[in-house]
């Protein structure tokens, strides 16, 4: 680091499996960068997605380093700061979109400010919203005290609960700011060289704070600089809302109070810290499982309440007797039967994200089937009317249909059910890009009813053209345009962040990179990056048959209960066979899975481990990684509980082998 500085600005990007947008970043760093003497290192952390190659061919001025693993953050931005040559450092996300001007407004003020050791850029979500990340205060106990419990949000311009945020000073102001995010921070290298570089003991989250507060603790001072705006598309990289978050972004926390203090103060805040965890944990998981149990009990409560008038009801019209059914209808007979209906119409998948409403209806059928089954095994005195089944069925029926309807209607306007709500599409750019934006969303899964274009520039007599784009504010609210793609090619990125700001988060912002085949946005600040791409859908992905395959396991499983005895002459390896029927039953492995032999596993949809896979008994000759991932891929692609029962059939003398490891095949067994 004590080489003479060749250049005004080394960018440094860290990348691990978001291609689309590191693409659009790089065009935008590309369009910063041409004024000023600038080079760009991208880290790759062993991503599967192609980015290495996009980044080869697309952008070949860009010094790329690839790590056959993810080394995290810190280490990924030491590698190339360690090799860069500029006077400033710009740790950037991938996941950001700088304006044409940036660096220039952020080295002039850097070279005014020879206090200033690094700067912070006011950010913005995908829905044009502030991101208060932009800048914070150093993380006293206190300070992340207020910020776990979440007194910053009940008090957001309290100077002194909301000190993590500092959200009592002006985001439009340059101040000081102690601490600044690492997805856009500017470091004079002075600093870094005094300071030194990121932590390594920082994984991910943390290695900003730590480095920001180091450089404060150098002798200079940090800046929040709002002169200039970028795009975070939030967290892409990770999911925010995950338990392994929490633990990731607290863990990192954990290491910091350790480092920089000391004594009582330092283990009270480890202490407070580890009891965040936990809190923070619990939260989260309540907020998943009433997320997914929200639906059900819904369900639950409609059809209970609908069986206790219905009790009332029957009983009056039939016989007259309001008392007529034992009171022990509501507390046995009632419960058993809206449960069994609420298995049907999970184990059909109604209660699937965007699922069809027929599953709830064939689960309400086979749950009607099930109670009919159950109903010959009660005894005398808990056999209600049949009646009541057969008019609690149609019940049933009215409730799940009517409140997905009802759901579908207040989501997407529509009652085309298994659609999507189709949004109302303006596309601003010039005629060639327009064109092209409009065959790739063709070929997408969005739906979007596309209203016209806006062109960037004022139009003369040009049909294509609605407007121009200083008239889009009325475009907007004379054709109820929901979303805005813009041509990242014809559209500077300044412009998109003005309009952004302007119409404010009822509108839905896209952008299409130039070249990129993926259109992508954000529409909350709290929601990572999204895109609207021309994608594969793994069928294994779908709840329903991830459901289908544990099931399947379960029943393999008590299929082979009774056989145990026997399969010593069977099975090649015993032991491994009840060690593997063991976990079966308890669902740490499957039956059949992925094999591990294969490259790129961490780009499929995960699964248990298996003693069998789609290349199982595949003859050596043809035992390459090439056609072990073509399999897998097929396997998650297009996969099927047929499959699964082909392959146990096939290879049933194999299910004692290591799981997801390679067995040897039987002679007789040929390619799949």
């Amino acid at each position: 680091m004590d080489a003479i500085p060749a250049c005004d600005l080394s960018v440094v990007i860290v990348n691990y499996n978001v291609r689309d947008f590191l693409e659009q970043a790089l065009h935008a760093v590309r369009n910063a960068a041409r004024s000023l003497r600038v080079e760009v290192f991208v880290v790759d952390n062993c991503s599967v997605d192609d980015s290495v190659a996009m980044v080869r061919e697309k952008f070949p001025e860009v010094h790329l380093m690839v790590n056959a693993e993810n080394v995290g953050f810190a280490r990924a931005n030491n590698q190339a700061i360690r090799q860069s040559t500029g006077r400033y450092v710009l740790l950037l996300n991938p996941d950001t979109v700088v304006e044409e001007d940036t660096f220039e407004k952020c080295l002039r003020f850097m070279d005014a400010h020879p206090e200033a050791g690094a700067l912070g850029a006011r950010m913005i979500d995908g829905a044009g919203k502030f991101l208060p990340e932009s800048r914070r205060g150093f993380p006293t106990p206190f300070v992340a005290f207020c910020k776990t419990i979440g007194l910053y949000v009940i008090f957001p311009r309290s100077r002194t609960f909301n000190q993590y945020y500092l959200g009592y000073l002006d985001d439009k102001k340059t101040h000081p700011a102690d601490i600044l995010c690492g997805a856009f921070m500017w470091i004079r290298r002075g600093a870094l060289e005094n300071a030194g570089l990121l932590d390594e003991a920082f994984f991910m989250y943390g290695e900003d704070i730590d480095l920001s507060w180091r450089i404060v603790q150098a002798g200079y001072v940090n800046y929040y600089f709002p002169e200039t705006t970028i795009i975070h598309y939030k967290g892409e990289s990770t999911r925010k809302g995950s338990l392994n978050y929490v633990r990731v972004f607290y863990q990192a926390m954990i290491i910091f109070a350790r480092k920089h203090f000391e004594g009582a103060r330092g283990r009270r805040f480890v202490a407070m810290l580890q009891a965040a965890v936990y809190f923070r944990a619990a939260l989260t998981l309540a907020h998943h499982g009433f997320a997914r149990l929200a639906w059900p009990l819904a369900d639950g409560a409609a059809i209970m309440a609908g069986m206790a008038m219905l009790k009332y009801f029957w009983a009056v019209y039939r016989f007259g007797d309001p008392h007529y059914y034992p009171t022990d209808f509501l507390s046995f007979n009632a419960p058993l039967y809206t449960l069994l209906w609420m298995l049907g119409i999970y184990f059909s998948g109604g209660y699937d994200q965007k699922t069809p409403p027929y599953r709830a209806v064939r689960g309400v059928f086979w749950g009607t089937v099930l109670i009919a089954a159950v109903y010959g095994f009660l005894n005398a005195e808990y056999r209600t009317s049949r009646a009541l089944i057969l008019l609690g069925a149609a019940w049933a029926f009215f409730v799940v249909l009517s409140g997905r309807a009802l759901k579908h209607l207040v989501l997407y306007r529509n009652l085309r059910f298994g659609e999507d709500r189709v949004k109302n599409v303006l596309i601003i750019g010039f005629r060639e890009e327009i064109q092209r934006v409009q065959a790739l969303l063709q070929q997408t899964a969005a739906r979007w009813n596309y209203l016209g274009a806006v062109s960037p520039v004022p139009q003369k007599e040009d049909h294509l053209f609605l407007c121009s784009l200083e008239q889009l504010e009325d475009a907007v609210r004379i054709y109820r345009a929901d979303e805005l793609v813009f041509c990242g090619k014809d559209v500077p990125a300044r412009e998109m962040m003005h309009w952004m700001a302007r119409l404010g988060p009822d509108v839905e912002y896209k952008v299409v990179p130039e070249e990129g085949m993926s259109v992508i946005g954000s529409s909350s600040r709290n929601s990572s990056g999204e895109l609207y791409t021309i994608d594969i859908r793994y069928r294994i992905a779908e709840p329903i048959q991830r459901r289908g395959k544990r099931l399947f396991d379960l029943a393999l499983a008590l299929v082979l209960l009774p056989t145990l005895p026997i399969q010593p002459l069977i099975q090649r390896a015993f032991r491994p066979f009840m060690r593997q029927w063991t976990k079966v039953i308890f669902g740490k492995t499957s039956w059949v899975g992925y094999s591990t032999e294969g490259g790129s596993l961490s780009a499929l949809p995960t699964l248990r481990p298996a003693p069998l896979s789609p290349a199982s008994g595949l003859p050596p000759s043809l035992r390459n990684t090439a056609n072990i991932d073509r399999l897998n891929f097929l396997y998650a692609k297009d996969y099927s509980l047929e499959t699964d029962l082909r392959l146990v059939l096939r290879h049933f003398r194999l299910l004692g082998g290591k799981s997801g490891k390679p067995v040897k095949p039987l002679p007789d067994i040929q390619l799949p």
